[in-house]
């Protein structure tokens, strides 16, 4: 469900849908959900001051805060 939020949020922000690809690693502690957008669409998932990004990993933490697990949403370039 996690990879499903962040994947739908950054097709919602970015020009090109087709390059937006979210991988989901499995930690002992945390999940880390890896974003990967094309090079012109970084900046709109980042947002001025990162503040898209910070409002996407706090969807994010409240989306799995009922489930007692740490997820971690990294950008990737």
């Amino acid at each position: 469900m996690d990879k499903e939020l962040i994947e739908y949020i950054a097709k919602s922000l970015v020009d090109d849908p087709e390059q937006v690809t979210v991988n989901v690693v499995e930690g002992e502690q945390a999940t880390i959900l890896e974003l990967r957008v094309a090079a012109g669409d970084i900046g709109k998932v980042i947002g001025k001051h990162g503040r898209i990004a910070k409002a996407m990993r706090t969807v994010l933490q409240a989306a799995t805060a009922k489930s007692g697990k740490h997820s971690v949403l990294e950008i990737l370039d």
